[in-house]
């Protein structure tokens, strides 16, 4: 069964922002005749690698609510400069929506098991998925999405 990881989105005031992140980032990686995918470098190496690569995303969140979600491509282990070792999380280049999910602050990243995910945007039906994202973050505080 598929473990997925949650992590704040710092620096991103709405999906649109995240999705062109990810865009630069894998115009650039195709340039140099890479791969599309995005990276996100954390200090902290998952003990749970199986799990997360079976399946397992990274879900973001984006001014207080579980936003988005990457797929995990890989889990790659490397030593810093600085001799601290780290990890990067290979992501696929497609940003999902997610049906919005209050979540208060935290550092780092959490595990997030597959009961507690949220669902895609797009299971809710078309009609949702086209609404502004405003429109819907306001709809889901007044408990009406």
């Amino acid at each position: 069964m598929a473990l997925h990881l949650l992590k704040l989105c710092v620096g991103a005031d709405h999906i649109q922002d995240l999705r062109d992140w990810v865009s630069q980032r894998a115009l650039t990686a195709m340039a140099a005749g890479l791969q599309p995918h995005s990276t996100h470098t954390t200090r902290m190496v998952p003990k749970r690698v199986d799990e997360l690569l079976d399946g397992g995303s990274l879900y973001w969140v984006i001014k207080g609510q579980v936003a988005a979600r990457q797929p995990l491509l890989g889990i790659e282990t490397f030593t810093s400069g600085d001799g601290i070792n780290r990890c990067n999380l290979v992501l696929a280049p497609e940003v999902i929506e997610t049906v919005a999910q209050p979540k208060r602050p935290f550092q780092g990243w959490r595990y997030l098991t597959p009961e507690d995910a949220p669902r895609d945007l797009g299971a809710l039906g078309d009609d949702v998925a086209a609404m502004p994202e405003e429109l819907r973050r306001e709809l889901i505080e007044l408990g009406l999405l």
